[in-house]
């Protein structure tokens, strides 16, 4: 099998379907609907070209919580620790 092109819809056997994310002579990529992006030896790699279009790629909103966490963990360590108080031994 020749290279295919990136962008193509494919249909394999044991993933399901995906796109093809690179693809040359001797390797090729592609990213699964279910099981994330594999590699195969392009000579050896047995897919069906699917007519069909992929489904909108939508991006994992994990970043937002992780940079929200960051940032109250910078603004806590900012903080003046006038608050604390004083054992009794101390304010005499």
């Amino acid at each position: 099998m020749n290279a295919i092109p990136e962008g193509q819809y494919v249909k394999h056997y044991r993933y399901g379907l995906g796109v093809v994310t690179e693809s040359d002579t001797h390797q090729t990529s592609i990213d699964f609907d279910l099981h994330g992006l594999r590699r195969f030896v392009t000579t050896l790699m047995v897919v069906e070209l699917s007519n069909l279009t992929p489904p909108p790629q939508i991006r994992a909103k994990h970043g937002d919580k992780v940079y929200a966490r960051l940032a109250s963990k910078k603004d806590a360590g900012s903080l003046p620790s006038g608050g604390a108080k004083k054992s009794p031994s101390e304010s005499k």
